[in-house]
């Protein structure tokens, strides 16, 4: 398993000073809106937890997990939540940015690919010579090469069509397209809304066919950590708090969700947080607590990332992902 013993490599993040005495503010910015998924920031901000590690964090709002290394390449904030497959993509393109992994919060990631329930779509298999409809920048799109190797699927044989994120849905719902890629916590709840209930989907996780990629993490840059290695320490904690929180007492999440976004629709959250909790509470994290990560899995999600996408730089797991500023692990049982 990964740990902090694997930081030989980078004893800067281990040798740097701590900072002085007093509550630091760091800033970190989400992957969206406010949602279910990442409530856990501001569960953690409302209970005090980040004071009591000794910090302040101010939570702000995402535009996508694409941006999240951007930013925090940027400088515009220290740490940040997003999707790990648009995390090593980015630190393989532009390692000169020192960017970091410095907790695993899903181990499952939600990609998945969904077809109708009453259709001849039965298997992954069965999607050659159909047509799936997403926008070009969605990850299960990107992403679909990747698990049509694992699945047995000649991508070759798959036709995409390009739709806006409003019209994707809509799309499969009019018999207009065959399937659709997503995040099973978007599109399946969208299609809900719209008229496809849940029993009339059939949803392909790809971590049910042979992609068993890791999902959500907490991002940051060498620099920050160097430089600040007690405030990291203290976002984390406090995070992981709010985040055990949320998987163990959803209702109190929702409640703290209400009252930063009033409007929320609390049933469709309540859904979305159980169907991501069951990303989150997988038995090897029941067992062995959030974010001990396999090195051959992190190495397998690494490559699988590099191949889809041609990146000549070949990330190490060790170089990429850390444990070093984390609570222990009787810390993050859940």
């Amino acid at each position: 398993m990964l740990t902090r013993r694997h930081l030989a490599s980078a004893p800067a993040l281990l040798a740097a000073p701590a900072f002085a005495q007093g509550n630091q503010r760091v800033r970190m910015l989400l992957d969206w809106t406010y949602q279910s998924p990442n409530a856990f920031a501001l569960v953690a901000r409302e209970r005090g937890f980040f004071r009591e590690a000794g910090v302040e964090v101010q939570v702000d709002r995402g535009q996508g997990s694409g941006a999240v290394p951007v930013g925090l390449a940027g400088g515009t904030h220290d740490i940040g939540y997003g999707d790990i497959s648009a995390a090593i993509r980015f630190a393989a393109e532009n390692p000169d940015k020192g960017l970091i992994c410095v907790a695993l919060l899903h181990d499952r990631a939600p990609l998945c690919a969904i077809v109708r329930a009453d259709g001849p779509i039965r298997t992954p298999k069965d999607l050659e010579g159909k047509r799936l409809a997403a926008p070009d920048f969605d990850a299960g799109r990107q992403l679909f090469p990747a698990f049509a190797r694992a699945a047995g699927i000649d991508a070759s044989k798959v036709t995409f069509v390009s739709v806006s994120p409003a019209l994707r849905e809509p799309m499969l719902v009019r018999r207009e397209a065959d399937g659709i890629t997503g995040f099973v916590t978007t599109s399946a709840l969208a299609l809900k809304g719209i008229g496809l209930d849940h029993p009339a989907q059939r949803v392909f996780l790809y971590s049910d066919h042979g992609l068993n990629l890791y999902g959500g993490c907490l991002l940051t840059t060498r620099a920050f950590a160097e430089r600040n290695p007690a405030a990291l320490r203290g976002a984390l904690a406090g995070l992981i708090r709010g985040f055990r929180v949320s998987v163990n007492e959803p209702e109190a999440m929702l409640a703290v969700l209400r009252q930063a976004e009033p409007l929320v629709d609390i049933a469709q959250e309540r859904e979305r947080q159980q169907m991501n909790i069951r990303l989150i509470a997988t038995d090897h994290v029941r067992q062995q607590g959030i974010s001990v990560v396999d090195p051959a899995r992190m190495q397998a999600g690494i490559e699988a990332v590099q191949t889809t996408f041609n990146l000549s730089n070949r990330l190490a797991p060790a170089a990429f992902y850390t444990d070093a500023f984390l609570p222990p692990v009787a810390e993050r049982r859940l």
